[in-house]
C-alpha cells in the first residue's frame, strides 16, 4: 500500500481542500504516511496570494529533488491555487514534479499519478471551471469535533491586489439543502462545530437569486440539534447586512466572534484596491454588531504597503484599527502578484518604508488586542478543548482551546487523567491573566462537560494506536 503526505499553504479554504486531497488518495487505497517517515506521494497544495508561499514552495520542491533521487518510486504533486496560475512552469522550474492539478479537479490526482507512473513523465491538468462541487469528493477531516463546511467557491468582485478570482472561477453556490444535509451528516458522527466557508461568505445565494440566504442559513443551523458551534469565514463589509447581524444574535449556537477584512482604513486606498466600502461603512458595521452582540470579538485583515499608500493613507489606517478595537488582525506587507492591476501600478512603495509600517501597526494591534482580553479578567468563558491547539504542557497540566468568541485560551487542567478534559470536551473556566493573543485560566475547571465530540476524538485515537494501549476517558453522562 502506497502512502501519502499532504503539505497546505494558505486559507481555510486549502486546508478543507487538503482534507479533500486526502479522502480521495484513501479512497484510490494509498495510506497516510506516519509521522516521520517518508511518503511514497507528497502532495504540495499551495497558495497564491502571497509571494512567500511561492519562495516555500519552491524551496521545498528543491530540497525533494535528491530525497526523489534516493527513493525510487517516491512521486510528487503540486495543486492549489499556484499550480493553477503556473501550471507548466512548475514542471519547467522543478522537472522532477510528477503531477499538476488545479483548483478545479482534485478528484483527478489518482488517476494523474498513476498516469504519470506509466508514461514515466509529468502530467499537467488545469480545468478552467468546476465539473461539480468540490463537497461530493470524499473526505479525511482533520478533526473529529470540528469541521470546515464549503457553502460557495470562486470570487465576483475585483480587488486589484486579489488573484484568486482568476484561480476559482465566479462564484458558486451549493444549495441549502445540501449544505445544512451535510452539517448533519458530521453531527451524526460527533462534529460539534462547524465553520461555514466561503471567498466572501455572506454573498451565499447570489447564484440562485436570494441575497438573503446567508442569513437564513444561519439561522437553519441553529435548528441542528447537537451542533454547539458555528463559525463563518470570510465576509465581505460591502455585502455586509443588518439581517445577517440579527441572525447572529438570534441564533443561540452561531458564535460571537467576526472575522471582517478591513484591507487598509484609507478610503482613497480602499477605491484603489476597487474594495466597494469605505471606512465609515465598515466602522458602522462594527457599532451594529457591538449593539447587538456586545461580548462579540471581532478580527481583521489589513494590507500594508499598497501602491500609492501615502503616510496619510497609512495614519487613517492605524485610526480606523484604534477605532475598531480588534481582537486580532492578521497584517500583511503587500506583494507582487503578476497577473493583478495593481502589480503594474505606479507608485510602489519601498519595501523599507513598508517593513516600518508594518512594525508600527503591529505594534498598534497587539495594544488594541490586549486591552480587549484584559476585559475578560475575571469572567467565566466556555472552552472548546482543542487538539493541537495552542500548548498541552505535561508539567504546568495546561490544555487550550477556544472560547465561544474564538479566544485562545489555555487552561490548568487536573493532573489526574479520568478528570482531564478530551479535545471535544468543554468547560466553563474563570480568565484569571490577559496576554495580547491569548487568556490563561490558572484556577483550573468551574466545570467539565463530556461530549460526543470528545468521544469522536477518543474512538479516532482509539483506532489509530497499537493494540493494548489505552487512550480517552470513560463515557460519562452527557449534558
Amino acid at each position: 500500500m502506497r502512502t501519502f503526505e499532504v503539505v497546505t499553504y494558505g486559507c481555510q479554504m486549502n486546508v478543507h481542500d487538503s482534507e479533500r486531497i486526502a479522502g480521495v488518495l484513501l479512497e484510490a487505497g494509498y495510506a497516510q504516511a506516519e509521522p516521520g517517515s517518508q511518503a511514497d506521494v507528497v502532495v504540495f497544495n499551495t497558495c497564491a496570494v502571497r509571494e512567500n508561499a511561492d519562495n516555500r514552495l519552491y524551496g521545498n520542491l528543491g530540497h525533494l529533488a535528491p530525497v526523489k533521487q534516493a527513493h525510487p518510486g517516491l512521486q510528487i504533486a503540486v495543486g492549489g491555487c499556484m499550480a493553477q496560475k503556473d501550471r507548466q512552469v512548475v514542471v519547467d522550474k522543478a522537472p522532477w514534479v510528477d503531477v499538476v492539478f488545479g483548483t478545479n479537479n482534485l478528484g483527478s490526482l489518482p488517476v494523474l499519478l498513476e498516469r504519470a507512473r506509466v508514461q514515466q513523465e509529468a502530467q499537467v491538468e488545469i480545468l478552467e471551471s468546476l465539473e461539480r462541487f468540490p463537497s461530493t469528493l470524499p473526505t479525511r477531516r482533520d478533526s473529529a469535533y470540528a469541521a470546515w463546511v464549503s457553502i460557495s467557491v470562486g470570487c465576483n468582485n475585483t480587488c486589484t491586489f486579489c488573484i484568486v478570482p482568476a484561480l476559482r472561477g465566479k462564484e458558486t453556490d451549493r444549495r441549502p439543502g445540501d449544505v445544512l444535509a451535510e452539517i448533519q451528516a458530521l453531527v451524526a458522527e460527533g462534529v460539534q462545530e462547524v465553520t461555514l466557508l466561503g471567498q466572501n461568505v455572506n454573498t451565499y445565494g447570489v447564484e440562485f437569486g436570494d441575497r438573503g440566504a446567508f442569513a437564513k442559513l444561519l439561522r437553519a443551523c441553529g435548528g441542528i440539534d447537537g451542533l454547539e458551534r458555528v463559525r463563518f469565514t470570510s465576509p465581505h463589509p460591502a455585502a455586509f447586512t443588518d439581517d445577517v447581524i440579527a441572525a447572529m444574535a438570534e441564533t443561540p449556537n452561531v458564535m460571537p466572534s467576526l472575522h471582517m477584512p478591513l484591507q487598509s482604513g484609507s478610503d482613497r486606498v480602499l477605491k484603489a484596491m476597487r474594495r466597494s466600502y469605505r471606512s465609515e461603512k465598515f466602522l458602522g458595521i462594527l457599532d451594529r454588531v457591538r449593539a447587538a452582540i456586545p461580548d462579540a470579538a471581532i478580527t481583521t485583515d489589513i494590507i500594508v504597503g499598497f501602491p500609492g499608500e501615502t503616510e496619510d493613507d497609512f495614519q487613517a489606517t492605524l485610526d480606523v484599527v484604534r477605532a475598531s478595537r480588534f481582537a486580532a488582525a492578521f497584517t500583511f506587507q503587500y506583494s507582487i502578484r503578476p497577473g493583478t492591476p495593481a502589480a503594474t501600478m505606479p507608485d510602489q512603495v519601498p519595501r523599507e518604508v513598508v517593513q516600518e509600517r508594518y512594525e508600527r501597526l503591529v505594534e498598534v494591534v497587539g495594544e488594541s488586542a490586549w486591552a480587549e482580553n484584559l476585559r475578560l479578567v475575571g469572567e467565566r468563558v466556555e472552552v472548546l478543548f482543542a487538539d493541537g491547539e495552542g500548548r498541552k504542557d505535561a508539567a504546568t497540566h495546561r490544555m487550550s482551546g477556544r472560547a465561544r468568541d474564538n479566544r485562545l485560551v489555555h487552561v490548568r487542567v487536573p493532573d489526574q487523567p479520568d478528570l482531564r478534559p478530551r479535545p471535544g470536551d468543554l468547560a466553563e473556566v474563570l480568565v484569571s491573566y490577559a496576554a495580547p493573543h491569548h487568556l490563561n485560566a490558572d484556577d483550573g475547571l468551574l466545570s467539565l462537560r463530556r461530549t460526543r465530540g470528545g468521544d469522536a476524538w477518543a474512538a479516532r485515537q482509539a483506532a489509530a494506536a497499537p493494540a493494548g494501549t489505552l487512550l480517552g476517558l470513560p463515557r460519562l453522562a452527557r449534558a
